[in-house]
């Protein structure tokens, strides 16, 4: 089919539709022509494909589960040995085309694209008010490149203090001096403006600075008014007003498939199996892993690993896995009727993830800013010279790191304030309720009054929350998802502190580079759920937090990394898993607590960090 006719199909399919596109559209007409065309045009390069294998070996060296953020850096670095042999297991596949274009990052969030695991929370007690079932969707990668093939692309390392934290702990080697030189190993500032010598340059992970507009002034603006700073989060962190900083290079998602596996896969020491399932990692009689049992098609087959076991398969696959292998809390095992190889309470436990407060809105003269739908007319530019829009986020999107409260060192942030162009009611309510898991009825009746309205939305984030989750099994089997239960806002710190964070936002939304210089105006209606409370009140806001508040999907800390005297901790400062030898776990499951800000970036500084360490104790061991 010629490339103009897709692309008129796809402009007359979303004109046919505009106000009544739906998920299923998108899904089954909108996908399907986009990524032919993407396909058949310039995503398509002579290094499109790589080879992946379709038999495994009997035996390797390692084996890696999990393709994601992490486990694609581990597989990378440990195969640059080229007498290692090593197995990288995936449970998706290569990351559809789209995923490569950074203005079509929207389309990877509808749900049902099988580019994620199609998670969602058990229903919560303390939050979630506004969304299906109070429950609420853990997007998680599921496919090569995890999560950083579908993410945000932010680039955000988190606060020094946060890694001194982990080492004062327990955990030696992991203070922020020590991890630098790990995430400065990843990364590729293109821009000039990051020539800081704290700055990575020549890594894998291009990461350049994103789009600006008059959003963004006012934004640096307004915090000048409140006496804020401008700041590099990723240069010593601190308080203040940031660039956003996000991994794409020469206009294409670098992800860890296209920065680490892409280049790694043309070694012969490196198999990358994808669409497989890893059922159980297989330990002997001696607590030793020695290989794992995986479903590839219609085969189960045993790998054997003669030196280790690398699980990366994220906050929640990590500890399903090792429960499902005889790892973890006792009691919970047996009720399972699984055997237990070591009882390790901790597996599972400690489940972390920032909250944010959704439908913080404001208006401003001129047409609606952007939209899915409206990225269609940028295609053929994309198609044809890799310019213009779509080769950045689709988005003016900013942060402000603030402290509201009074605990903690003073330039360590407590709120990650994220301002987005693209409101929530851009679509109209079309998609955006299906993304996040809202109420549709209850969207529509807060926010039909500002329907194609040009919008703003402003979101306070939580960035060390007290509330603490767990993952557990609901069976056996392990086709069967696990129940995840982050337990939002269970701790009264949590609202307290989104109370602070909100009331900090309207101050930065009331400033005269917002009012004055945007005719900004915020959306001020009454959240109806919330109607009996006195408007603006500590209550009203609390009630508000309580029913729009969600997760960020910036899970963590259910393997966690400490030392021996702390009773829920899984692996060692080593990241090898108590109770078993040849066993370790990478990914953000090990974080001690979640980091200030975006996980990718720190994900990827683990892996890393961990790649060195099993090098090091591997070329010493004799």
């Amino acid at each position: 089919m010629d490339s103009e006719v897709i692309i008129t199909m796809i402009r007359e399919f979303i004109l046919i539709l505009v106000g009544k596109v739906t998920v299923g559209a998108v899904l089954h007409v909108l996908l399907p022509l986009l990524r032919a065309l993407l396909l058949k045009t310039a995503v398509r390069n002579s290094n499109y494909e790589i080879n992946f294998t379709t038999s495994p070996s009997q035996t390797y060296d390692f084996i890696i589960v999990g393709g994601g953020s992490a486990g694609s850096v581990v597989a990378a670095r440990l195969s640059e040995v080229s007498g290692w042999r090593v197995l990288l297991v995936e449970a998706g596949g290569p990351p559809p085309p789209e995923t490569r274009v950074p203005g079509l990052l929207e389309l990877n969030f509808i749900p049902g694209n099988e580019v994620d695991w199609g998670y969602t929370t058990v229903p919560q007690a303390h939050a979630l008010g506004n969304y299906v079932n109070r429950a609420g969707r853990v997007i998680q990668g599921r496919m090569l490149g995890g999560s950083s093939s579908i993410n945000g692309m932010l680039h955000t390392r988190g606060s020094p203090g946060d890694f001194d934290e982990w080492a004062a702990l327990g955990n030696p080697g992991w203070d922020y001096a020590s991890v630098l030189p790990y995430f400065m190993k990843a990364e590729d500032f293109v821009d000039t403006m990051f020539s800081d010598s704290e700055k990575g340059h020549g890594g894998p992970l291009g990461v350049t600075q994103g789009p600006e507009g008059p959003l963004t002034r006012a934004f640096f603006l307004g915090g000048q008014q409140l006496g804020f700073p401008t700041i590099d989060i990723n240069v010593r962190g601190g308080i203040g007003f940031s660039h956003s900083q996000f991994t794409i290079r020469n206009g294409t998602r670098s992800s860890t498939y296209e920065a680490y596996l892409r280049p790694a896969s043309s070694r012969p020491n490196l198999h990358i199996l994808h669409s497989a399932s890893v059922l159980q990692v297989v330990i002997d009689d001696k607590k030793q892993a020695t290989g794992v049992v995986l479903q590839h098609g219609d085969r189960v087959l045993r790998v054997g690993a003669e030196r280790e076991v690398v699980v990366s398969a994220g906050a929640v696959g990590s500890p399903k896995l090792l429960m499902l292998s005889g790892i973890g809390p006792g009691h919970h095992l047996r009720h399972h009727k699984i055997e237990v190889v070591a009882d390790v309470p901790g597996v599972g436990q400690n489940l972390q993830d920032d909250v944010g407060v959704n439908g913080l809105t404001w208006t401003i003269p001129g047409s609606s800013l952007s939209s899915i739908t409206d990225n269609l007319k940028y295609l053929k530019e994309y198609l044809l010279t890799r310019q213009g829009p779509l080769t950045t986020v689709n988005a003016e999107l900013v942060n402000a790191w603030v402290k509201v409260g009074d605990e903690g060192e003073a330039d360590q942030p407590d709120i990650q304030l994220f301002l987005s162009s693209v409101a929530t009611t851009a679509d109209s309510g079309a998609l955006y309720p299906s993304v996040w898991g809202l109420d549709r009825e209850k969207f529509k009746e807060y926010f039909e009054s500002i329907y194609g309205k040009a919008a703003f939305n402003m979101r306070p984030t939580l960035v060390h929350p007290k509330s603490r989750g767990t993952v557990t099994l609901r069976s056996r089997d392990p086709r069967e998802p696990p129940n995840i239960d982050p337990n939002f806002l269970s701790h009264p710190h949590d609202v307290a502190m989104l109370v602070k964070g909100i009331n900090f936002t309207l101050a930065l939304g009331n400033t005269p580079a917002f009012i004055d210089q945007l005719g900004a105006k915020f959306h001020d209606k009454v959240l109806p759920e919330c109607r009996e409370l006195v408007y603006g009140s500590e209550s009203y806001w609390e009630c508000y937090i309580r029913h729009m508040a969600t997760t960020t999907f910036h899970l963590a800390g259910t393997c966690k990394m400490a030392p021996l005297s702390d009773p829920l901790g899984v692996v060692d400062h080593n990241l090898r898993v108590r109770g078993v030898s040849r066993l370790r776990v990478v990914d953000a499951s090990i974080m001690p607590f979640v980091t200030t800000g975006n996980t990718n970036a720190p994900t990827i500084m683990i892996a890393e960090a961990a790649a060195h360490i099993i090098n090091t104790h591997w070329t010493t061991t004799k």
